[in-house]
């Protein structure tokens, strides 16, 4: 085939994958051709199809892939720094539209939206981060904060800083939510330490802690289901 063929058969081919994406959704392509599409966004003209089953043959998924970092990225052929900044922005993307959507229901606990929310930005890092949820007398959303950054199993919260940020925030309520990157989420003895402690002192300041809830790679504890808060 020419030059000139390779184009035409890749332009046809991108328009038959938008095509089958518009009359069947999201469930009418293969894992694949999901990611083949979505680099056709970033990769003009070119064939497209070895590169999204080499992403997915080496991550498992489009999870994996949307969770992997850039440097494992740019290990697949082809994969160069324009693709890699596509699939970052899609999963941050993706975070911040289930974020808006927790935060636009009328009262927030632990709704389904919050959960997708905090799995979606979570579930796949790599390093223990802790992060506090503030809300309004009513139990509406204030404000997301990360309060900790770690390493693995050593994040360090400190709850003074926590209930001062709410204080500062005018927050009625917070949810607490950290994530285990082992992907196993029991809590450990610290976790129950600095919960009763963020609990104790919160309730001087006249500040309710609704839950603290541990996000592992594909499911969640939370410690008010669990009957670990009264």
């Amino acid at each position: 085939m020419t030059g000139t063929g390779h184009e035409e058969y890749n332009r046809d081919h991108r328009k038959r994958l938008r095509e089958k994406f518009s009359a069947a959704g999201i469930d009418g392509l293969h894992e694949y051709e999901r990611i083949e599409l979505l680099l056709t966004c970033v990769i003009p003209r070119q064939d497209v199809k070895r590169r999204a089953k080499d992403l997915l043959k080496k991550f498992g998924s489009i999870k994996g892939i949307l969770d992997a970092e850039p440097d494992d990225l740019r290990t697949v052929s082809g994969i160069g720094k324009e693709s890699v900044i596509l699939l970052k922005f899609i999963k941050e993307i993706s975070s911040l539209y289930l974020k808006q959507k927790a935060a636009q229901k009328k009262q927030v606990c632990c709704t389904t939206e919050l959960l997708d929310f905090c799995r979606a930005k979570m579930g796949g890092k790599k390093d223990e981060e802790f992060f506090v949820i503030y809300l309004d007398a009513q139990n509406q959303i204030l404000e997301f904060e990360t309060v900790q950054k770690g390493i693995v199993n050593q994040a360090v919260v400190y709850p003074r800083q926590v209930l001062e940020n709410a204080l500062k925030k005018k927050a009625s309520a917070i949810i607490l939510v950290h994530n285990h990157p082992s992907g196993h989420v029991r809590p450990s003895d610290a976790d129950i330490r600095v919960t009763k402690t963020i609990m104790e002192t919160a309730k001087m300041l006249d500040i309710l802690v609704h839950d603290h809830i541990i996000i592992g790679e594909d499911r969640f504890f939370s410690f008010r289901e669990e009957g670990l808060m009264p």
